[in-house]
């Protein structure tokens, strides 16, 4: 039987994960805003929107470091149980 309870079944590395999808998301709409006044022909937005953009970058490593530690956490766990065979 499966247990639906997340603050139990949660891995190590589940909250950076989604951490790092919700900064990427936020980078993704800096992006957005930022390249559409080049299309409509607006006057561009400011220098730290372009900073905002880099977001984008900063979500995907979190997200990667998340996978990571989560894979880590699996060869542990995997490491642990053959031992204890």
């Amino acid at each position: 039987m499966r247990n639906d309870n997340r603050a139990e079944s949660a891995a190590p590395g589940d909250r950076l994960v989604r951490a790092g999808g919700i900064v990427f998301i936020v980078g993704a709409v800096a992006t957005l805003v930022t390249v559409a006044p080049l299309f409509l022909g607006t006057t561009p937005f400011p220098t730290y929107m372009f900073g905002l953009s880099m977001l984008m970058a900063v979500g995907f490593l979190m997200a990667g470091a998340g996978v990571l530690r989560s894979v880590a956490a699996g060869r542990r766990q995997a490491r642990a149980s053959e031992e204890a065979r």
